[in-house]
């Protein structure tokens, strides 16, 4: 089984459907409001585990109620959550409004997430000891590039969902093995809105590249080669919240078990199809015997 340790972090959505998001200073009605655990750490976390991955959850939650349900979410799905610390205060939470076709827009509120500002001996013992690290910049940048350099000094491959999106310090991008940031973060990362030349640019940074495409699939770069499409499957989405962790989670299990980029890739592909086609985040994701037969 492939050991995943997930530094991340964990929020509770907070999401409005609404026939078409507002505008600035636009007023809409919308038509449910629902509560769901969430965060781009936990949503890694939680894919990976029900993908087949054992994994160890590092981050926060707050005193609040929300703490407790996001911590039970995780467990509930097989995830260790002895280094996800209780801070008093808050939990995060991520304020989200998706759409009728689907597509999403969200604030982040950090809550107990900007406590996790350093690594214990038990956080860097559990980085040390998977097969993988899962990162994401929803947490300060110190605890994410003490992570990353954390476990390129212990052999530990390392992924990085670079969102939100903003520079990556040197010791960060150093020590990063595979990077997957969506097109959007990868042209504002690179000043180039091509996919292409966007992969090839953050290749003198990072060793592989993956950028999601959404509906279209994604584009796999590494150093030495072409860059590779791959097309996504033809679904109806309806809700596209926890898509691309979805995918990421998915991804690091196929990685750690030893597949091939395509087949990987295929793989995450699969699971992120599933995920489009439910609402919410965490509570859409599928389990391997859903991947698989799809």
């Amino acid at each position: 089984m492939t050991v995943i340790a997930v530094l991340g972090s964990t929020n509770m959505d907070v999401v409005a459907y609404v026939a078409r998001a507002p505008g600035r200073g636009e007023t809409v009605t919308g038509r449910e409001l629902r509560t769901v655990p969430g965060g781009k750490g936990a949503n890694q976390a939680l894919a990976a585990a029900r993908a087949g991955g054992e994994v160890v959850m590092i981050g926060a939650v707050g005193t609040d109620e929300y703490g407790s349900r996001l911590r039970t979410n995780l467990e509930h799905a097989g995830v260790d959550t002895d280094l996800l610390h209780t801070a008093a205060g808050p939990s995060g939470t991520a304020h989200i409004v998706v759409d009728d076709e689907g597509s999403n827009a969200i604030v982040v509120i950090p809550g107990a997430n900007g406590t996790v500002t350093a690594l214990g001996p038990g956080e860097k013992a559990a980085i040390a000891a998977a097969g993988l690290l899962l990162l994401q910049l929803e947490l300060p940048m110190t605890v994410v590039t003490e992570g990353a350099m954390t476990a390129k000094a212990r052999g530990v491959r390392t992924i990085l969902t670079p969102s939100p999106v903003q520079p990556l310090p040197a010791g960060l991008a150093d020590s990063v093995d595979l990077l997957i940031p969506n097109e959007h973060e990868a042209a504002e990362l690179t000043g180039h809105t091509d996919p292409r030349a966007a992969a090839l640019s953050l290749l003198r940074q990072v060793p592989e590249v993956v950028i999601t495409l959404g509906s279209r699939g994604c584009l796999y770069a590494a150093r030495g080669g072409e860059p590779v499409f791959f097309p996504a499957p033809e679904v109806t989405a309806v809700d596209t919240t926890g898509a691309g962790d979805t995918f990421v989670g998915t991804l690091a299990v196929a990685l750690g078990e030893g597949r091939s980029v395509p087949e990987a890739v295929g793989w995450a592909s699969s699971a992120a199809a599933l995920c489009v086609q439910r609402p919410g985040a965490s509570t859409s994701m599928p389990y391997r015997s859903e991947i698989d037969a799809s």
